[in-house]
Parts: C-alpha cells; structure tokens; sequence
C-alpha cells in the first residue's frame, strides 16, 4: 500500500505546483510582455485616472454621448450573462418596445429603423462595442445636442470605426467609450 500512496502523492504535489503555479505565471508572464495593455484589462485612463476598459460597455444616457448595447447584468463584470429571454418572451418584447421609445423620444426626427443592437442586449451583457449603423443613427442626435455638425460626428464615427479582425473575422464596430472620448476631445 505504501508502494502506491507515496507515488501518487508525491506526483500529486508535483502537478498542483506545475499546473497550479509555475504554469499560470509563465502565461501570465508571457501575455504580459507581449500583450501589455490587454492583460492589465484594457484600461482607458485619463489624467484622473482610470475610466473604463476597452472590453466592458458602461451605461451612457446623456443626450450628448453616443449610447451602447443594453445590458442584462448592469455591465458588472462579476455576473456576466444573457437575460435568457428568448424570442417569444413577453418580457423581452415589453423591453425591446420601451428601449425603441426611449430612442425615438431622444431623437423623434429619426426615421431609419432602430438597429437591434441598440435594443438587444449582448449574450455576455458586457459588449462595449455597437455596429456602424447603431453609431450613425445617434449620430443626428449628439451633434444637435453637441451644438456641432453632423457631418463632423459621422467623420468621427468613420475615424473610430474598427475593422474585421484579421481581415474577415467579425463584423466592423465602435467602442463606444473610446468614441465619447473623443467627442469629448480627449486623447
């Protein structure tokens, strides 16, 4: 018995160490050398500090600020989730209709058709990213509240527009965050 226990612990607290220490911080040790900003969580920093992240939405709802996807969790990075409403969900459809009216009554001039990812929240609830489209249908919106041209937002929408990764991979999308900045002037 003893043959057999003293094997199997020993190669116990050899693979706990391997896989539980010397492995993570090897990985941890490489992405930060070479992936510096992602693995320090993507922050946005102005000169008071730290405002956001690149990879989480935040909640904007001032008329003169582009606004992002909804989000089912609040955008708290903690619980992370769908609502699991799905397509015939009465509550979804009542969520859908509210956030469509909050949209036209921020802007009732607008007659293009609201883009779902201004009403549909994403599967993570995290997304900080909204299409093109989503983008240009607050455009008129913001530069009226802006007190600027919209042809001067829609630029700076095309300026902030981030392409298929690698080419093919997604779609082309805004960072929401990193597009308010740069209403704001900021860096």
């Amino acid at each position: 018995m003893h043959r057999v226990v003293r094997p199997a612990l020993t190669l116990l607290v050899l693979l706990t160490a391997l896989t539980g220490a010397v492995y993570p911080l090897l990985v941890t040790g490489i992405a930060t050398s070479l992936f510096a900003h992602e693995a320090r969580g993507s922050l946005v920093v102005a000169s008071s500090g730290p405002i956001g992240s690149d990879l989480i939405g935040q909640s904007f709802r001032e008329p003169d600020v582009f606004w992002g996807r909804p989000s089912a969790v609040n955008y708290d990075a903690r619980s992370s989730g769908a609502s699991n409403m799905g397509p015939l969900n009465h509550g979804l459809h009542e969520a859908v209709a509210a956030r469509i009216a909050t949209l036209r009554a921020a802007d009732p001039e607008a007659t293009l058709p609201v883009p779902a990812d201004l009403v549909l929240a994403s599967g993570s609830g995290l997304d900080p990213h909204i299409s093109p489209a989503a983008a240009r249908y607050q455009a008129r919106r913001v530069a009226r509240a802006r007190g600027v041209s919209e042809v001067e937002v829609l630029a700076l929408i095309e300026a902030h527009t981030e392409g298929r990764a690698l080419g093919i991979l997604g779609e082309p999308r805004v960072n929401v965050l990193r597009l308010n900045r740069a209403l704001a002037g900021a860096p």
